[in-house]
């Protein structure tokens, strides 16, 4: 990898923590989680004791107060090992952010620590059976109730749904008021009426625990509430950006890890007598994907700049999305292929990056959402 000018000394030795950490204590391990269907759960809590969750939350509620480029590094780490599932990106780059940035001072100082500590895992309950990327379409509701909230709905594919402590739902308080009726509450795992069903079986990230939500008159106290009544849907669409840059940031790691396995591959692996390596074709399909990745690490890494200094807008981060992933794709394909039949085999990493990458132009939105967004701001009258 070359040289990259949004990162400093003390962030690269931060990455070799994590790099070491994640080596010793879930490469050896990840096999066994990808067959149990989630990670273990004292993992949690190592990270959180070497300040590896949620490192951007202030120290008066524990945290290191770093800004996002730590988180960055988590990610990147865990792509490039080939730990995508771990949740740890989910916890510390979406959902801890709206407890920081809209919870109450009673809801922080109730759960921010807990948070750092991995004794709470977090999840965010955006999708359902029947909307998918269409946010303002949700049909969960929740009702006041003199002190309470009173929900009754359901989610699906919730990452962290096995595993959380608290899960942040997206809901209606307003069924009649379109997107200025979602709002955002907390919920605690073990309230009355709210279970969890079975963890859903993928075509990848198998380590990742997956599932249902189901509420059925679940109480949460008025508290529970995210910032204001009513305006969950505007939270939502100040948390994206972040959401879909880090998808970007997961992408381009992968990208490089790939990449780099795939060149040392062919320059062992023969063919006809001859290393892989040496055909045209080889070195003509490695080139193409270098100066692709070479162009578009430059465009992340400016969208991480930008985001450091707050001025990462919805299109930008939209169009790292898009052509982040679309990138990825090609290139765990193009690298699959030439790994030949080997790169079939679930053994290799080329497999499961194939397997793994292929939901990043699902979540988040869609691609075909990032192209509505990014043409919408492209054809808008002046």
């Amino acid at each position: 990898m070359t040289l990259r000018s949004v990162y400093l000394e003390e962030h690269e030795q931060f990455r070799n923590s994590v790099r070491r950490f994640l080596e010793t204590e879930a490469v050896p391990y990840h096999g066994q989680w990808e067959k149990e269907g989630q990670i273990d759960r004292i993992l949690w809590n190592k990270a959180g004791e070497h300040g590896f969750l949620a490192p951007t939350v202030p120290e008066e509620y524990g945290g290191v107060g770093v800004d996002f480029r730590y988180n960055a590094i988590v990610n990147e780490e865990c792509w490039r090992l080939g730990l995508s599932g771990l949740g740890f990106t989910l916890h510390s780059d979406i959902a801890v952010p709206y407890i920081l940035n809209h919870g109450s001072a009673y809801l922080k100082d109730k759960y921010l620590p807990g948070c750092l500590s991995g004794e709470i895992v977090t999840a965010i309950a955006m999708t359902e059976p029947g909307t998918g990327s269409d946010l303002q379409g949700v049909k969960t509701l929740a009702v006041r109730d003199g002190d309470d909230y009173v929900i009754n709905g359901s989610k699906t594919f919730i990452t962290n749904g096995q595993q959380a402590d608290l899960v942040i739902l997206v809901c209606k308080t307003d069924a009649s008021a379109g997107a200025q009726g979602i709002s955002l509450l907390l919920v605690e795992a073990g309230t009355p009426g709210f279970e969890k069903g079975t963890n859903l079986e993928k075509i990848g990230m198998k380590a990742q625990d997956t599932s249902e939500l189901f509420f059925q008159d679940v109480r949460v106290p008025k508290e529970n509430l995210l910032g204001e009544e009513g305006n969950g849907f505007a939270y939502l669409m100040e948390e994206l950006p972040q959401e879909r840059l880090n998808i970007a940031i997961g992408a381009m790691a992968t990208c490089d890890s790939i990449l780099e396995q795939t060149v040392a591959y062919v320059k062992e692996r023969k063919a006809f007598g001859k290393a892989i390596a040496s055909f045209q074709n080889t070195q003509f399909k490695l080139a193409e994907l270098d100066a692709k990745i070479t162009a578009m690490r430059v465009f992340v890494d400016h969208c991480l700049a930008l985001h450091i200094e707050g001025k990462l807008t919805t299109v930008m981060a939209s169009k790292a999305k898009l052509l982040t992933t679309e990138l990825q794709d090609q290139v765990v394909d193009e690298c699959l292929q030439l790994h030949g039949g080997y790169g079939y085999m679930w053994e290799y990493p080329i497999a499961r990056a194939y397997a793994d990458s292929r939901v990043q132009r699902i979540y988040g939105g869609t691609s075909e959402v990032m192209k509505l967004i990014i043409g919408r701001e492209l054809l808008k009258a002046e």
